[in-house]
Parts: structure tokens; C-alpha cells; sequence
């Protein structure tokens, strides 16, 4: 008999689960414990908190429209236990008090043990007495994931270290993805996580099921503005343990085009300097320049003109002048991409009819600069300009490190590595 099918000793419909689910709800922690440790009959009791069965029921009333989808619904029940109940709300006296009356700590009618739900809560104490009764700390949920897949927020570090002092695997794949803890940790930002797995011997360079390292995985993460420092702290700790900064995926994306996705010049930055390739190009043919040309106008407040100018001080090929014009329609309310972009070419002929690619609002709000940029129009770019290129191309991928070393003021220097002005000359 499967767990679904299983009849649970507590019903979603019964008196107890009704007082469980108010109980939770209310935060009551008082009236929680005394259901918990007081009223269940034994204390590896199957509860069941949810059941969408009545979807089966013919004399359910349900729309339309979700009738005629409901050949894709899985039928899904909700099942734990009283002891997973308590490491899942941090109760550590329910935790200790179920333990000590003979709880199983690796029971999971649900999918999930006590120590997983501990872990996903980081809740260290019940962590700590779940395996010093015997948790396997490798146990594997329905989904295939291991205690420390998911010790996922900055909570769970003490879960982390308790698990690996219980003999846990630090290489473990989990899941559909098949990640690390590594990758767990990297894509959620976790430099101590990170840190930890390092010292335990996780291998830096370890692939997930998307040929994913753990920093193209950090590289790839949705950050927030306000966590940037975070993640670049956490790209620099998997640097300097040996992490390659140009490996591909199973898409050819490099960890800097991930980078350059999400408009991330610190990242950028630190990725060039420590070897990535501003020239790779992936599957798709797109290179790192590509791919933040393509975020720049969806992220503004990111300043991309940054990492356009890290990419171009690297040696990153500049756009097909043929290919311009799409350039100007896509990136035209970010006129600093523009002008870092246009200013790493000798000379480009300027077309009038590019004023019809740049909405009205946007000349409007930027006028000084695409006045500018039209005025070239009629006359050729000036002198400096044209030595600026000659240096440029002397210099090559170098241009990052050489130009600094010129006897130059920093404004002269600035103005070689294509810093932006707001207007053409």
C-alpha cells in the first residue's frame, strides 16, 4: 500500500486536525504542544493536514473550466507526524519529549522526515537531538533531496554543521537538478554555507544535471540590488578554492554571460579578472556583450553601461556596425550604453533615420545626448577620439590593466576606458 493511499490515524476532517490546524494558524504554541505531546494516541501517529480527494467525488460542484482541465490535477494528500510537526515549528521540548517516548526519526508518511523539516525551518537544536537519535542525516525526501539540500536560508548554518559532524555527504546530488549542497548554498547566496562545504571537501567544480557549476549557479541567481555584495563575496570565496571562471553549461553560457544577463559589472568584473572569456559565445551565438545589451533597457537602476565598458576594456568584439540600429532601439532609454558602445568604434556613420527607432518620450527626457549623437551626423569624430581608438587597439584586452599605467591625469585615463560623459564629441 502506497503513503497516499494509507488511511491516516487522524483524518483532515477529525477534531484533532481541526484543533491542530487552529493551533498552527494562531501560533498558539502552548495549545500546540498539549496536542501534540498530550492528546495523539501514539506518537508516530499519521495526520493527515490536507487532502484534495473531493476533487474525485462526481457530485463535486466545480466550474467549468476547471472540469476541463481536471484530467491534469494529481491527487494530493498532505500526511506527517506528530514528531515532524514539532521540528518543523522548532519545538525542541515536543521534539525531545516524542524522542524519548520511542519516536521513529526517520518516519515520513509525507515525503519528508523530522530532520527535513528541522533543516528547512533551521531549527539547529532539533536538528542536533533528531541525529543524536539515530536520523540518518543522508535520508532522502519524496523529491530526492537530503537534509542538507535543504538547509537553504542563513538559519540553517548550525543545521548544516550538526548534519556534517553526523557523517553527512558534503557530494550528494539531490533532486530532479541533481545539485549539491554547493549549489544549493550558491544559489541562495550562503558564503558560510559555502564556506563550510569547501573545508568539508565539496569539489568546487562539481556539475548539476544542467552542467552547472556552483558559481555559474551563483552567477545565474535572481539577485536583489541589496544583495550584489553578497553575491560577489561568495563568487570570490569559490575563486579562490580552485573554481573555474569560464566553465560552460549544458547551453555553452559561461558564468560570465550569466553575469551579463542580470547587468552585474562587480561580477563582471571579478569574472574578467580571474580568466572568463569576453569573446565566448554560446549556442545561441550570443556573446557576454550580447546578453547585457539584451537586459540593459529592463534593468536601468543596474547602471549596464558599466558592465558594457568592463566587457569592451576586456577585449569583447563590439556589435556589427550593421547591427547598430537595434542596438539604439533596444537600449534607447539607457543612453550611457550607448555612448560607451558607440565611442569603442574609430568612427560610425550616423544615419538620420535612426531617429525613428528612439521613441518620442525617450529624446524627450535624453535630448542633450541623442542631440549629440545626430550631430556626428554631419563630421567626422575628433582627434582625441581618434587617439583614443589608436590606444585602445594597441592595447587590446589589456586595455583594463595598461591604461592605468600610463602617466596620465585619471580623467584622461577614464576618458581611454570609454567612462561615460552623457554627450558625443
Amino acid at each position: 500500500m502506497s503513503v497516499s493511499d494509507r488511511l491516516p490515524d487522524y483524518p483532515v476532517n477529525s477534531d484533532f486536525v481541526k484543533k491542530l490546524k487552529s493551533a498552527l494558524e494562531g501560533r498558539d504554541e502552548a495549545r500546540l504542544r498539549d496536542l501534540i505531546c498530550a492528546d495523539v494516541q501514539h506518537v508516530d501517529a499519521v495526520i493527515e493536514l490536507a487532502n484534495d480527494d473531493w476533487m474525485k467525488d462526481p457530485c463535486a460542484q466545480l466550474p467549468p473550466g476547471v472540469l476541463a482541465g481536471l484530467w491534469t490535477l494529481e491527487y494530493k494528500r498532505e500526511l506527517t507526524t506528530p514528531l515532524c510537526i514539532a521540528a518543523a515549528q522548532g519545538h525542541t521540548a515536543c521534539v525531545r519529549h516524542l524522542l524519548g517516548r520511542g519516536a521513529d526519526p526517520d518516519a515520513s508518511p509525507g515525503g519528508r522526515c523530522a530532520l527535513h523539516e528541522a533543516c528547512l525551518g533551521g531549527h539547529t537544536a532539533c536538528a542536533r537531538l533528531l541525529l543524536q537519535h539515530r536520523a540518518d542525516p543522508d535520508l532522502l525526501s519524496a523529491e530526492g533531496l537530503a537534509p542538507l539540500h535543504l538547509c537553504r536560508t542563513a538559519a540553517s548554518l548550525g543545521c548544516a554543521q550538526a548534519l556534517l559532524e553526523h557523517g553527512a555527504s558534503v557530494q550528494l546530488e539531490g533532486g530532479a537538478s541533481r545539485d549539491t549542497p554547493l549549489h544549493v548554498a550558491a544559489q541562495r547566496g550562503l558564503d558560510e554555507h559555502a564556506r563550510l562545504y569547501l573545508n568539508r571537501g565539496a569539489r568546487v567544480d562539481a556539475r548539476n544535471g544542467r552542467g552547472e557549476t556552483a558559481l555559474s549557479a551563483a552567477c545565474g541567481a535572481a539577485w536583489r540590488p541589496d544583495e550584489h555584495a553578497r553575491c560577489l563575496r561568495l563568487c570570490a570565496l569559490l575563486l579562490r578554492h580552485g573554481a573555474a571562471a569560464d566553465t560552460r553549461d549544458e547551453d555553452e553560457r559561461s558564468p560570465l554571460h550569466k553575469a551579463c544577463g542580470h547587468a552585474r559589472p562587480g561580477l563582471a568584473r571579478l569574472l574578467l579578472r580571474h580568466g572568463a572569456d569576453a569573446r565566448a559565445l554560446d549556442y545561441g551565438g550570443a556573446s557576454p556583450l550580447a546578453r547585457v545589451l539584451q537586459t540593459a533597457a529592463c534593468a536601468p537602476e543596474a547602471e549596464p553601461q558599466l558592465t558594457v565598458q568592463e566587457l569592451l576594456n576586456h577585449g569583447s568584439p563590439t556589435v556589427w556596425p550593421d547591427a547598430f540600429p537595434k542596438v539604439l532601439k533596444s537600449c534607447a532609454a539607457v543612453p550611457a550604453v550607448i555612448e560607451v558602445l558607440f565611442n569603442s568604434y574609430p568612427q560610425l556613420r550616423v544615419s538620420e533615420s535612426w531617429k525613428e527607432v528612439i521613441p518620442e518620450e525617450v529624446f524627450q527626457v535624453h535630448q542633450a545626448f541623442y542631440q549629440s549623437l545626430f550631430a556626428l551626423a554631419h563630421t567626422p569624430r575628433c582627434l582625441q577620439h581618434l587617439c583614443r581608438c589608436a590606444i585602445r587597439k594597441s592595447f587590446g584586452r589589456k586595455c583594463f590593466s595598461l591604461v592605468p599605467l600610463l602617466p596620465l591625469p585619471e580623467s584622461l585615463q577614464n576618458y581611454l576606458l570609454l567612462e561615460a560623459e552623457g554627450v558625443l564629441h
